[in-house]
């Protein structure tokens, strides 16, 4: 199946979804407008990125099932891929706000939207759609998964990856407070936590802990004489790999246009600790260093000017060389996440799959997704 097909494929799934929420909706005897907005809010909102993160699921299912999942695996897998494109949703919406982001998807951010099909409009009403659109996930959970096994894991899953985004986003925010931005409090070892936090987790971890829950991969098993702790092992390797993704993004804000990426990158103008001003503040000299101080995340009427100053000086090839950096990071990260997918235990060619053990494709299929992105 090609690659359109299968987004394709995943996006029907998404439609019946968006019937059944609002069905529900409608149940409840919400007011026609509300409805009409919380519809206009799911179709705005959650489908239009790349929607990695849930159609990788479905992929994590079939790789561990080593075989092609029938309509109801599918389903049911496309669904809990869904629930984390919901999340992903609920987090942008709010994020968004907080960051007072113009674009998104090349689109304007939600809460900018001056009107819903009539209904006036958006600006903080976003913050309870973001709301609801958190809620939706344990409904559809509810709804279609409260009489399996694994339903608990499912929540506290999401319970605990979404706790964890929050406490990434909290230090963020404090660490690059709008309005008293202090670029010296920044440096390499706290972006690794925000980023772990704030991304790895709900981006990477989940997807493959999601499918790992519905194929019934267990806890603790032994393997060749060994006791594997597959959750561990996912955590050991999908965390590094969200950091790894993150640190493209930063890179990607600074390096790469509107057209490429769907967004105006505003990490600098933002004063955001990212992983490109923490490599200059590690690695510049105090010169450099002092033309960061003077420039990033400074807003005002010359703000686009200053905002060019950084970017020169991420871009000298005899200095920083923020690009020859990002290679270097790069090939060095891969290297690093490829080897530690090398040391997963898993079954022989000879054992029958069933799915209920780890597998290192689960991994290499993730990884080949975001090695060399450009968006």
């Amino acid at each position: 199946m090609s690659k359109a097909d299968k987004r394709n494929k995943f996006l029907a799934v998404f439609e019946r979804i968006r019937e059944e929420l609002i069905d529900h909706m409608k149940s409840e005897k919400m007011p026609e407008d509300a409805v009409t907005w919380f519809n206009e809010n799911l179709i705005y909102n959650v489908p239009g990125g790349k929607l990695n993160r849930g159609i990788s699921v479905v992929d994590t299912v079939a790789i561990l099932l080593n075989r092609p999942l029938t309509d109801d695996e599918y389903f049911k897998a496309a669904l809990l891929g869904w629930c984390i494109e919901l999340l992903q949703a609920f987090f942008l919406v709010s994020d968004d706000m907080m960051d007072g982001s113009i674009s998104r998807r090349g689109q304007p951010c939600w809460y900018r939207v001056h009107d819903v099909k009539g209904l006036g409009k958006v600006h903080n009403v976003a913050i309870n759609d973001s709301f609801m659109l958190e809620g939706a996930i344990y409904h559809l959970l509810k709804t279609h998964f409260r009489r399996e096994s694994y339903y608990v894991d499912l929540l506290e899953l999401f319970q605990d990856v979404t706790y964890k985004t929050e406490m990434g986003q909290l230090v963020d925010l404090i660490t690059a407070p709008e309005d008293n931005i202090d670029i010296r409090k920044y440096n390499l070892d706290k972006h690794t936590f925000i980023v772990r936090y704030k991304t790895a987790f709900y981006s990477f971890y989940l997807s493959v802990a999601l499918a790992m829950r519905m194929c019934g991969v267990p806890d603790v098993y032994e393997l060749n004489g060994k006791t594997i702790e597959p959750y561990k092992e996912a955590d050991r390797i999908l965390i590094p790999m969200g950091e790894f993704f993150q640190v493209q993004d930063d890179y990607l804000d600074y390096h790469g246009t509107e057209e490429e990426i769907g967004k105006i990158g505003t990490d600098i103008i933002d004063g955001k600790c990212s992983w490109c001003v923490c490599t200059a503040l590690a690695y510049g000299t105090e010169a450099q260093k002092q033309l960061l101080y003077e420039n990033y995340g400074k807003k005002g009427a010359d703000q686009a000017v200053r905002e060019q100053a950084v970017k020169d000086m991420y871009n000298d090839e005899q200095g920083l060389n923020i690009p020859k950096r990002y290679e270097e990071y790069q090939k060095k990260a891969v290297a690093e996440i490829n080897a530690m997918i090398d040391q997963v235990p898993e079954p022989g060619a000879h054992e029958v799959v069933k799915g209920d053990r780890l597998r290192r494709d689960a991994f290499r299929a993730f990884l080949s997704k975001i090695t060399d992105r450009k968006a």
